[in-house]
């Protein structure tokens, strides 16, 4: 099974990523943010764009998509699902990417991970490092745009996410997707050092 997690930039798709990646064991987190910083790099910098609006990523994305949903081995506990944190809401690179991998023959749960305006804003300006939303300046000037390509129906499941911790979001993915997630048996405080140094990880330099 392939859960892609979709939504607005800032819109909680890596914490809930690796939350279930936490809580369901044997999964992999790929996420195709790497294809398209590898493209960029090997660009001159005037050239690089929006990295989704190139052929080359979209084809990479399934590429390896395609091979972690067949063959990645589990990190030793059977088989998991591969969880892909990634903002697409384009309809045609929507179809390039999550329906050709569909109608490759995977099992591919998709969910936009939806919040109101200020809600999104709020998380954006709690991870700007100290900037607040100067930071997040690509991200702002997306989110209405991104708000409302993602709710149309080709992009449900929708899950508004306003008054969901992390936790329980990513509870409510496994559930609707058939899968048995472990219990978060994290305190507060361990929670929130988690996501982080999740954030921490997952820093932009580029």
């Amino acid at each position: 099974m392939i859960i892609w997690l979709n939504g607005p930039f800032g819109g909680g798709k890596t914490q809930t990523a690796y939350e279930l990646h936490r809580r369901l064991p044997g999964s992999v987190v790929c996420d195709p943010e790497h294809v398209g910083f590898g493209l960029h790099r090997m660009m001159p910098p005037a050239l690089r764009g929006d990295f989704q609006d190139l052929p080359a990523w979209r084809q990479g994305v399934f590429e390896v998509l395609d091979l972690a949903a067949q063959r990645h081995p589990g990190q030793g506990q059977g088989q998991g699902p591969v969880l892909v944190p990634m903002t697409v809401t384009e309809p045609r690179y929507f179809a390039e990417t999550v329906g050709r991998l569909r109608a490759a023959g995977h099992d591919v749960r998709h969910f936009a991970l939806l919040a109101e305006r200020e809600t999104v804003l709020r998380r954006l300006g709690e991870r700007g490092l100290g900037r607040g939303l100067k930071r997040e300046s690509f991200a702002v000037a997306r989110l209405d745009g991104c708000l409302e390509a993602l709710r149309g129906p080709e992009f449900a499941d929708h899950l508004v996410t306003d008054q969901l911790t992390v936790s329980q979001a990513a509870g409510r993915i496994a559930a609707t997707a058939g899968l048995r997630a472990a219990p978060d048996t994290d305190g507060a405080l361990r929670g929130r050092l988690r996501r982080a140094l999740v954030g921490v990880r997952h820093i932009r330099f580029d």
